[in-house]
């Protein structure tokens, strides 16, 4: 089977979360079966794996309307996308699209990177769910991370297409950390400083553990970081690193009591799974979607109790509970791997095939 990812995606600095998420996808699928990607700019390769590739337009150009006849030129059996807007007219392959998650619809400020008319459409394209009906209707499976998801996508109505889960996983070849070995009085945030991210609970809980320093890892505007600091409770240690590197951010985790996240509402979570993958627990908001990521990893509070949050830290420091948590954490980090993943998307692959050639022949 020829498959050609969609890599366009990729970011030239540093990953994002589509963009580690196509790149780990390819990754696997190219020792299962024959790969080959699309990019539109060169320094997308540093961060993508060496496998054959085919430049073409941005995927936010106007160009992307005509971008099936590039596609269909290059023969694949099926095209996989890790978003939902790739330009389909014309196509002459199966198609699988991808939808990770509703948030955007609750909170619809798009991503900074994008220009000024695409968060203009973002914005607009959120206001209904019809656009999203008549994007993911053009495939013949669609992809999404996570069961959470897919049954939102189910109550939503967004598609007549088969859905098939095809997860987000940690790094690959990371040992965890001696669950035996005493951590450090440290909490670890790992994500943007949104309103919903709830980051406030998270600071207001540091009151009651002095003890500790909370990092905050990720970049954040001097506006949104004077909001915060104003909020840091008298005597809480809390630090702003405004962004680290892969190694820092591995490194602090390590030594780290847990991740929290108190998020009020989240696409996925991916620094649960990271974090557990490390043998770091985690603390997260009682929600769906963490409920399904975090399992067995992770302790689950009230997002609006700050007292309840402190808790939970504070009954990891009990005889025994973290050791067997930080093994918990392992094996629940376990059960998401991009093996399993590779694996799920070549199933979904050979489903969009024979759909494909069902409609093709008039069958369906």
């Amino acid at each position: 089977m020829r498959i050609l990812v969609d890599a366009r995606f990729t970011r030239t600095d540093h990953h994002d979360g589509i963009s580690r998420y196509g790149a780990s996808l390819i990754a696997a699928l190219a020792e299962r079966t024959e790969t080959a990607m699309l990019i539109n700019d060169e320094r997308q390769l540093a961060l993508l794996p060496n496998v054959p590739h085919v430049k073409v337009s941005s995927p936010l150009s106007p160009a992307e309307l005509l971008v099936a006849a590039k596609v269909n030129g290059l023969n694949p059996d099926v095209v996989f996308c890790p978003m939902q807007t790739m330009g389909t007219w014309g196509r002459r392959y199966p198609l699988i699209l991808t939808l990770h998650d509703l948030i955007y619809y609750e909170h619809p400020e798009p991503p900074g990177f994008l220009p000024a008319p695409v968060r203009l459409l973002w914005r607009l394209y959120h206001k209904a769910y019809w656009p999203q009906r008549v994007l993911l209707n053009r495939a013949d499976v669609v992809a999404t991370v996570s069961h959470t998801t897919k049954w939102l996508m189910a109550e939503k109505r967004l598609t007549r297409r088969p859905v098939r889960i095809v997860g987000n996983a940690p790094q690959n070849g990371r040992e965890p950390r001696n669950p035996d070995a005493s951590p450090a009085p440290s909490l670890v945030y790992m994500g943007s400083f949104m309103p919903y991210k709830n980051v406030e609970t998270v600071i207001a809980g540091m009151r009651s553990l002095p003890d500790y320093t909370l990092h905050l890892l990720s970049r954040i505007s001097p506006e949104r970081r004077a909001e915060l600091e104003a909020v840091v409770p008298p005597g809480a240690t809390v630090e702003f690193h405004g962004g680290v590197t892969e190694d820092e951010y591995e490194a602090i985790l390590r030594e780290a009591t847990a991740l929290v996240s108190l998020s009020r509402s989240e696409g996925y979570g991916l620094p649960l799974v990271e974090s557990m993958s490390l043998g770091t627990p985690v603390i997260a908001s009682d929600i769906p979607i963490f409920r399904e990521v975090g399992g067995d990893g992770a302790r689950f509070v009230d997002p609006d109790s700050a007292d309840a949050f402190a808790a939970a830290v504070r009954e990891l420091e009990l005889p025994g509970v973290w050791p067997e948590a930080s093994r918990d954490a392992v094996r629940q980090a376990g059960t998401f791997t991009w093996d399993r993943s590779a694996d799920a998307l070549i199933d979904a692959a050979e489903e969009a095939i024979e759909l494909f050639r069902a409609r093709r022949t008039g069958r369906s």
